[in-house]
């Protein structure tokens, strides 16, 4: 017997998107342009990011982390969240794509809010350490190159405070988690950030399975 409460259909998922989705004229447009981009597949559902901007009010985050930007949704949905006086640091390696979103955030008002920088993520978040920014950040959403998920949770959990929340993106790969037949270097390393997770004791977690899977892993 399934434990699962329901199945989310075509019909249902439409349902859900028309009574609860509260998407304004800015992100859609965005969500549009990004659509007919050869990589729209590495946008972000809408309702995803109307969560984590919920959970950005809910936990009262004034600065946050993105690693993996794209072309701006989600850091668009959690600057928002963030209030005027929020600041959000956005990693991103593509002048290309960030390019997208500086024009969307300038559009919303809050491209002050953001610092963007092109590099490695990995190379920047280490470097805000070596700075002292211990504990300086409420929240992170992680969203990049899947080899390097662990690093980057290492990284953004240091710069979290305790009670801070870290947002892992993709967790469920398509369901290539879930199928002993995928073996590649992507779905391994899923495999091993939800391994960790699941029993590190540093975090409480939830995985949601929105989108293509999300966990939240708050810190203790």
């Amino acid at each position: 017997m399934s434990n699962r409460t329901l199945n989310m259909t075509d019909a249902l998922h439409a349902y859900m998107l028309e009574h609860s989705l509260r998407e304004d004229a800015i992100c859609r447009r965005l969500r549009e342009r990004t659509a007919a981009l050869p990589e729209h597949n590495m946008q972000i559902a809408p309702e995803q990011g109307q969560l984590m901007a919920l959970l950005a009010r809910m936990i009262g985050a004034r600065r946050a982390i993105e690693v993996g930007v794209f072309t701006g949704y989600s850091s668009l949905c959690v600057a928002r969240a963030l209030g005027p006086e929020g600041h959000l640091l956005a990693c991103d390696v593509s002048e290309v794509w960030t390019r997208i979103a500086r024009e969307a955030w300038a559009e919303a008002g809050v491209a002050e809010r953001i610092e963007l920088v092109i590099a490695p993520a990995a190379q920047t978040l280490a470097a805000r350490l070596d700075t002292g920014e211990q504990g300086a950040y409420d929240l992170a959403f992680i969203d990049a190159d899947k080899a390097n998920y662990e690093t980057y949770y290492e990284h953004c959990l240091a710069l979290l405070r305790p009670g801070g929340l870290v947002m892992l993106d993709n967790v469920l790969w398509g369901g290539s988690v879930a199928d002993p037949a995928k073996a590649d270097v992507d779905t391994l390393a899923i495999r091993a950030i939800n391994l960790k997770l699941q029993s590190d004791p540093r975090v409480e977690i939830a995985m949601l399975p929105i989108a293509d899977g999300l966990t939240l892993a708050l810190k203790r």
